[in-house]
């Protein structure tokens, strides 16, 4: 077998996955990303080079400050060009790529090196958010803040009152690897590992989150030890069905092999599956057979008479099974289905609603979108959600005045919610924009209600409770064969041209209709659940006593 050599990915995730990465012949290095995983990684390069752009022109006014290394050129070539920028004393390096460590098989780069001293830290720039604005005033009591920042115009690591971590072990193992390769080399700003420190930028890109890489270096090289081990055969591993397997290549490998033995991951994931396997209790079929109390170290936030059903359920081909004698679900006299559509973190530009009278059944249930085609981030996005929400408070007082009932509805309100409540954070002042306490207000009332919430409240869902898992049940079905969230993100890419050319028109209709679709699969569901899911859905209590 050829050399083991590490990189950052390889510390993080499925074990069974690094173990066929280096030992099958079929490397997955040579096949090509899913459609999903492949948007993932241009939208993080996309944000990358934003970062890019923006630290340059930050630096812009001390010439040979801020040095680029040339991501195309070959990667010793790489290599070379970082060791001679910090040679020359460079205090900024984008694209810095390390020497690769052999003796303790470690390859990687870091989007930035910044000069510290003698040395340097490295800064990592990642989509996702790595902190968030504390809630209220900052801190003012006395307290220590929870975590360090660094403004973008140098490293000046300070205590932040005004934000709080969201911790992420990839992040922090990449920068403990990428230390530990700095330290190596004789290149990292301390020469004592306890006192690392590295960054990271996040999708705001309005600060460097400082991390002590120092307080997870033994944890660090445990993994890298364990890894190594993995990836060089030493440690057996076997697959089991974990969160990545969606997206991972080797499922065409691990998956029929589960389903061969007819592993108990296949119905019960995370910590479920762990503490089943401790117990000994390693099949569905096991699973399926039984009664009482859970397991040792059993997650207390999971019923496990609920994953106990959901065995049952794989074995007899369910899709759902009944909790209560009588399904139950808010309904109203004016009812509104809202489903909004967002392009990663850039913004919400759909706001997609149905509005349907119940006391009047010959009047159709209307759909009306608003939408902005400008490429997020735009400021028109603040048009169309204040007339989104302009129109919604409408409906709603207009409800109230005829002596109505009024409900809106969504499916799996987190997402929702979080833009409803960013729109009026970002946008605020601007024309029919709301308040955030009014925002709040509605979130927090009966009249906003959640779908998802009330399938889990009446259901088991053993394949899942997404909409396009469970509205199909319903008797309901999309026009798009190829609806979904990933393929939504491509199809935005057309419809407003952001890799170039011509917006796609074609593309804007195919997402206006998919979004109608969701929102009609939100009513039809609704519907369902009040009108024939009793008849139509098994009892869990005459599922268990099948078995």
């Amino acid at each position: 077998m050829a050399t083991v050599v590490l990189s950052p990915r390889d510390l993080a995730g499925c074990e069974h996955r690094v173990a066929l990465d280096f030992g099958h012949e079929r490397r997955r290095s040579a096949e090509p990303d899913p459609p999903g995983v492949q948007r993932r990684k241009e939208a993080a390069a996309e944000h990358r080079a934003m970062v890019r752009e923006l630290l340059r022109g930050i630096h812009s006014d001390q010439p040979g400050a801020f040095v680029t290394v040339d991501a195309d050129i070959p990667a010793l070539e790489r290599v070379d060009a970082t060791l001679a920028a910090c040679d020359a004393g460079a205090q900024w390096i984008w694209n810095a790529t390390l020497p690769t460590d052999v003796d303790h098989a470690r390859r990687g780069h870091a989007e930035l090196l910044v000069r510290v001293g003698e040395g340097y830290v490295p800064i990592i720039v990642v989509n996702h958010r790595v902190s968030q604005r504390v809630k209220g005033a900052p801190l003012a009591d006395g307290r220590p803040a929870s975590m360090l920042t660094s403004p973008l115009w140098g490293w000046a690591p300070t205590p932040d009152p005004y934000r709080t971590p969201r911790p992420n072990r990839r992040d922090n193992l990449r920068l403990a690897h990428l230390s530990a390769m700095l330290l190596e080399i004789g290149r990292a700003a301390s020469s004592e590992p306890s006192e690392l420190r590295g960054g990271v930028i996040g999708v705001d890109a309005d600060c460097i989150v400082v991390q002590d890489t120092g307080a997870m270096f033994e944890d660090y090289l445990e993994v890298l030890d364990r890894r190594r081990a993995i990836a060089s055969q030493r440690i057996p591993t076997e697959p089991r069905r974990v969160s990545e397997c969606k997206s991972c290549q080797w499922w065409v490998k691990c998956g029929p092999e589960l389903e061969a033995r007819r592993d108990v991951s296949l119905v019960a994931s995370g910590n479920q599956a762990s503490a089943l396997t401790e117990a000994g209790i390693t099949t569905v079929d096991q699973l399926a057979a039984q009664r009482g109390d859970p397991p040792e170290n059993w997650p207390g936030n999971v019923r496990f008479t609920d994953v106990v059903i959901g065995a049952i359920a794989w074995l007899d081909d369910l899709d759902l099974v009944r909790r209560l004698d009588t399904p139950r679900v808010h309904r109203a006299d004016v009812e509104i289905d809202v489903d909004m559509e967002s392009y990663g973190e850039h913004g919400a530009y759909l706001w997609g609603t149905l509005r349907t009278d119940t006391t009047n059944p010959d009047e159709p249930a209307v759909y009306r979108p608003f939408v902005t085609w400008d490429p997020l981030p735009t400021r028109d996005e603040a048009r169309s959600f204040a007339e989104f929400w302009t129109w919604l408070t409408a409906e709603r007082e207009a409800a109230h005045a005829a002596g109505k009932t009024f409900a809106a509805y969504c499916y799996s309100q987190q997402a929702e919610n979080r833009w409803l409540l960013g729109s009026a954070d970002r946008f605020a002042g601007e024309p029919g924009i709301p308040s955030r306490a009014e925002v709040e207000a509605f979130i927090a009332s009966d009249e906003w209600v959640d779908i998802y919430e009330a399938v889990g409240e009446n259901f088991v869902c053993p394949r899942g409770k997404g909409l396009k898992r469970v509205a199909p049940v319903a008797g309901f079905s999309w026009r798009d064969d190829d609806a979904s969230g990933e393929a939504s993100m491509e199809w935005y890419r057309a419809a407003v041209a952001l890799g170039g050319g011509r917006p796609d028109l074609s593309q804007r209709e195919r997402l206006l209709e998919y979004n109608e679709d969701d929102v009609r699969a939100t009513k039809v569901l609704r519907e369902w659940i009040s009108e024939r899911a009793a008849e139509e859905i098994p009892h869990e209590r005459d599922v268990l006593a099948r078995h």
